[in-house]
């Protein structure tokens, strides 16, 4: 199975064709338009494997942007001891949900696709990803 280490929100994530991932918010992105990640840091399969210095120039990832929602709320709350000083606060951190949908080695070569995926297939995996 191939896979491919990306870049993206400052953070990494090595993903798989078909996969369902929480990514942080993409700019100006509407639901249910294709994504391409240029930031590739090394992609491969069981056999071989392709690290980047620290890119591969020419590899992408195409993904699908399914939706974007905000996470459940982390309350934060301070107290100072014997003070009457206390603060509470809110956080909601938003989030993109994107399908992998191909991965493209450094020459263009498709080396993973996932599976045509049918409208109710699709709502039922996003509920089981958003459930995790």
């Amino acid at each position: 199975m191939s896979y491919a280490v990306i870049k993206t929100g400052g953070k990494q994530y090595k993903v798989k064709s078909g996969e369902i991932l929480k990514i942080e918010k993409l700019p100006d992105s509407k639901p249910e338009t294709k994504i391409e990640f240029n930031e590739i840091l090394a992609y491969g399969d069981d056999k071989s494997i392709e690290i980047g210095t620290p890119n591969v120039e020419g590899a992408k990832v195409e993904a699908d942007l399914i939706k974007n929602n905000k996470n459940r709320t982390i309350l934060i709350f301070k107290k100072r001891r014997r003070q009457n000083s206390r603060r509470k606060n809110g956080h909601r951190q938003q989030y993109s949900m994107i399908r992998i949908n191909k991965i493209f080695s450094k020459d263009g070569k498709v080396l993973s696709e996932a599976g045509k995926i049918s409208k109710t297939s699709k709502n039922e995996e996003v509920k089981e990803a958003v459930s995790k």
